[in-house]
C-alpha cells in the first residue's frame, strides 16, 4: 500500500530576507535604544548591559548584532551621519545653487542637530575620548565637506563669493560659523529649537559676512 503524502510543514522556516529584515530591525532597536542611554546618562555613559537590559536579553546576545562598545558608538555615528547627510541635500536641492543653497542645507543641519542633540554631540564634539569612526562611517562626513566645497565653488561661479571662499580655508570659516552657532545653541539653551533663542538665529548673520571675507572680484 502507498503511504500517504507527508502533510505540508505549517511553520516553514524563515526566507533570508525576512530574517535579514528582523536582524536590521533588532539592530535598529539596539541603536535606538543606545541613544535613549546617552540622551540619560551622557554620551560616555553608555553601556551595553543597560542597552541589554531595556531590550530585554542578556548582554552577551547583543554581541551577535555588535562586537564591541565602540561598534555600537560607530553605528550610531554612521547612522546620524548618513541622516543628516540626506536632510542638507534635500533642502539645497529646493534651492538654486550657490549662497541659498549652502545656507539652506546648512540651516537643515542645524534644525537636525538640536532635534537630535546627543548624536550630534557624538558627530561634532569628543565626549568619548576612546572613539574614532570607521572609515566607513567617517565617509559621510567627508561626502558633507565636499557639498559644502561645491556650494562654495557655486557661490564663486555666480559671483556672490570671491575665489578664496572656494578653498579649504572657506570650507573651514563655514564649519566654524555653523560650529560655533550649535556650540552655544546646545550649551546655554538646550531643549531649543533652531531658529529660537540667543544664538542659532545669528546663523543667517554669520553667513552673510562670507561676502566681507571673500569678496567677489
Amino acid at each position: 500500500m502507498a503511504s500517504s503524502p507527508a502533510a505540508p510543514d505549517a511553520t516553514p522556516p524563515d526566507r533570508p530576507d525576512r530574517r535579514s529584515r528582523r536582524r536590521q530591525e533588532t539592530i535598529e532597536e539596539i541603536l535606538d535604544l543606545a541613544v535613549e542611554v546617552m540622551t540619560e546618562a551622557g554620551v560616555n555613559g553608555l553601556s551595553l548591559s543597560e542597552v541589554a537590559r531595556r531590550l530585554g536579553v542578556q548582554p552577551p546576545s547583543l554581541y551577535k548584532y555588535f562586537p564591541s562598545l565602540m561598534a555600537v558608538y560607530d553605528a550610531i555615528f554612521e547612522r546620524g551621519m548618513a541622516e543628516m547627510l540626506a536632510v542638507m541635500h534635500e533642502a539645497m536641492d529646493a534651492q538654486p545653487p550657490g549662497l541659498q543653497s549652502l545656507v539652506a542645507g546648512l540651516d537643515a543641519n542645524g534644525r537636525w542637530c538640536l532635534e537630535h542633540p546627543v548624536v550630534a554631540q557624538l558627530l561634532f564634539w569628543r565626549p568619548v575620548p576612546s572613539f574614532e569612526p570607521s572609515p566607513q562611517a567617517f565617509a559621510f562626513s567627508g561626502e558633507m565637506v565636499d557639498v559644502q566645497r561645491a556650494a562654495l565653488a557655486d557661490a564663486v561661479a555666480a559671483g556672490e563669493l570671491g575665489p578664496g571662499a572656494a578653498t579649504e580655508e572657506g570650507v573651514c570659516l563655514v564649519s566654524i560659523m555653523i560650529a560655533g552657532s550649535l556650540s552655544q545653541a546646545m550649551a546655554n539653551e538646550p531643549g531649543n529649537t533652531w531658529g529660537t533663542g540667543r544664538f542659532s538665529p545669528l546663523f543667517p548673520k554669520l553667513v552673510a559676512l562670507l561676502p566681507a571675507a571673500y569678496p567677489p572680484d
